[in-house]
C-alpha cells in the first residue's frame, strides 16, 4: 500500500482466521466476491442490511405520499425533503466523532432503537387519521437525525469485521443490497400500498428495523481502539476530522472524486422533462420510470458481477476509470434519441457507480486510522447526500438555460475533464493501492 498518505489500521480482529480460499475459476471469477459472508460477525451486520434496505424505502415512499395526500401540493414535498436533510447532515458529521469516541456497536443499537421507534410513532399518526404536515415533518427530521449518527458507526465497523483485502468485496456486497432496495422498495410500496394502506407500510418497515436490532445485537463489542485519544465528540473532534482529510490526500482527493461524478453528472433533476419532451413517443409514463430505474438497475448488476473487479489492489484507478466511465455514459446518455439507448447508457452509468462507490468506500476505510474512520464516514455521508441534491439545482438551472440534453450531455464531459485533470494534476488518488 502507498504509506506516504497514512497507516491503515488492522483490518480484522486478530482472532478472526483468513478466508482467502483457492482462487475462483471460470464463471466464478465474474460473480459476486462473498468472502466475507464467511466471517460471522460481517455476515450478521450484511443480513440486516438487507431486511432495512427494502424496509427503509416503504418509509421513504409512504411520507411524501401522505404528504402530497393531505396538501394536495408537490411543494410541501419538497419542503419535507429539506426537513429530513438538514437534520441528517448536521447528525451526521456529529456521528462520526461520536462513533469514534464509544462501543460502535452499543451506538447502533441505540440509533436503531430511535429509527424504529419514529417508524411507530410514523404508524400511530397514520392509523389515528391525524393528517398533520408539521407532525411528519417533525417525524421525518428525527428519523433522519437518528440515520445520521447511525450510518457513520455502522460503515466504520465494516473495517473491524473483515481483512482490508476483503474491503471492496465487503463495500461490493453491502452496495449490492442497498441498490437492491432502491429498486424493490418503491415497486413493493407501489404494490401494497392499494392493498393494505399507508400505516401498515410503516409498520412493515418497524419489524424490519426490529430484525435489525437483534443482528446488530449479536455483534461482538466495537469500542475504540486502544490508540485512540478522543474520548468526546464535539466541535473539535469534528473539525480534527476535516483536518485529518485535509492533511491526506487520498481520502480529499476521493471526495472530490464523488463530488465530481454527482455534482456535474446527475442528471435525474432533467429526467421528467426528458420523459415528456424527447422520448414522449414511447410513453411519458414508461420513460421516466426507466430513466429513474436504470442507474439503480445498473448498480445491482454491477454489484451481483463484482468478482470482475473487488479483487483489484489499485483502488485509486479503480476510482478514477469508474469516475470517467461514469461521464462517458452520462454524455451518451444527453446525445441518445432513442429510448432504449439512453437507459442502455444509465446502466453504464450505474455499473460505473457501484465500481466507484465500492473502491471509494474501501479507500476510506483502509486508509484511515480507526480513531478517525466515523468521522471519514460521517463526511462520506453528507457528500453522498448532498452531491445529488447540488446536482438537481445545477442541472435543472442548465436544462433551462441550454436545454436537458445538451445539460447532460455537457456535464457528462465535464465530469470526464474534471477527473482526468485531477488525477493528472495531484497522483496521491491513482498511485493508491492495497
Amino acid at each position: 500500500m502507498d504509506t506516504s498518505e497514512s497507516t491503515p489500521a488492522p483490518g480484522v480482529e486478530e482472532s478472526e482466521p483468513r478466508a482467502d480460499g483457492p482462487a475462483r475459476r471460470g464463471w466464478r471469477r465474474w460473480a459476486m466476491d462473498t468472502r466475507p459472508l464467511r466471517r460471522p460477525a460481517y455476515r450478521r451486520l450484511w443480513s440486516s442490511t438487507i431486511v432495512t434496505a427494502v424496509g427503509s424505502q416503504l418509509t421513504a415512499v409512504a411520507v411524501p405520499k401522505q404528504i402530497y395526500d393531505i396538501t394536495g401540493s408537490s411543494a410541501w414535498v419538497g419542503y419535507a425533503s429539506l426537513a429530513g436533510l438538514v437534520p441528517m447532515v448536521l447528525f451526521a458529521l456529529w456521528g462520526g466523532a461520536v462513533a469514534d469516541t464509544v462501543d460502535r456497536r452499543k451506538l447502533l443499537l441505540v440509533t436503531n432503537s430511535g429509527i424504529a421507534v419514529t417508524s411507530v410513532l410514523f404508524w400511530v399518526q397514520a392509523a389515528s387519521g391525524l393528517g398533520s404536515v408539521a407532525v411528519l415533518m417533525v417525524l421525518l427530521a428525527a428519523q433522519q437525525a437518528f440515520f445520521g449518527l447511525n450510518s457513520p458507526a455502522r460503515n466504520a465497523s465494516i473495517a473491524r469485521l473483515v481483512p482490508a483485502d476483503e474491503l471492496a468485496a465487503a463495500n461490493a456486497l453491502g452496495s449490492t443490497v442497498m441498490q437492491t432496495g432502491l429498486v424493490a422498495g418503491p415497486l413493493l410500496a407501489g404494490a401494497l400500498i392499494p392493498v393494505i394502506g399507508l400505516p401498515e407500510l410503516y409498520l412493515l418497515d418497524a419489524v424490519a428495523l426490529c430484525v435489525t436490532l437483534w443482528a446488530v445485537f449479536r455483534l461482538p463489542a466495537l469500542p475504540p481502539s486502544a490508540s485512540a485519544t478522543v474520548r468526546r465528540a464535539g466541535l473539535r473532534e469534528i473539525a480534527e476530522g476535516f483536518r485529518y482529510i485535509s492533511l491526506h490526500k487520498v481520502l480529499l482527493l476521493s471526495f472530490l472524486a464523488d463530488v465530481i461524478a454527482m455534482v456535474f453528472g446527475m442528471p435525474r433533476a432533467l429526467f421528467p422533462q426528458l420523459a415528456a419532451e424527447t422520448y414522449a413517443p414511447y410513453g411519458e409514463g414508461l420513460a421516466l420510470g426507466l430513466l429513474f430505474a436504470a442507474i439503480p438497475i445498473g448498480a445491482v448488476l454491477g454489484g451481483l458481477f463484482s468478482g470482475t473487479f473487488s479483487r483489484a489492489r489499485r483502488h485509486g484507478w479503480m476510482v478514477v476509470g469508474a469516475v470517467v466511465a461514469w461521464g462517458v455514459s452520462i454524455a451518451g446518455f444527453g446525445l441518445s434519441g432513442s429510448l432504449w439507448l439512453a437507459v442502455a447508457f444509465l446502466v453504464c452509468a450505474g455499473v460505473a457507480d457501484m465500481v466507484s462507490m465500492v473502491f471509494r468506500g474501501a479507500i476510506l476505510l483502509s486508509a484511515a486510522t480507526d480513531e478517525m474512520r466515523g468521522r471519514m464516514q460521517g463526511v462520506f455521508t453528507v457528500v453522498v447526500a448532498g452531491g445529488p441534491r447540488l446536482a438537481d439545482v445545477l442541472h435543472g438551472t442548465a436544462g433551462a438555460a441550454f436545454g436537458p440534453r445538451t445539460a447532460v450531455a455537457g456535464g457528462g464531459l465535464l465530469v470526464v475533464a474534471l477527473m482526468l485533470g485531477l488525477a493528472a494534476a495531484v497522483p496521491a488518488l491513482r498511485r493508491y493501492r492495497i
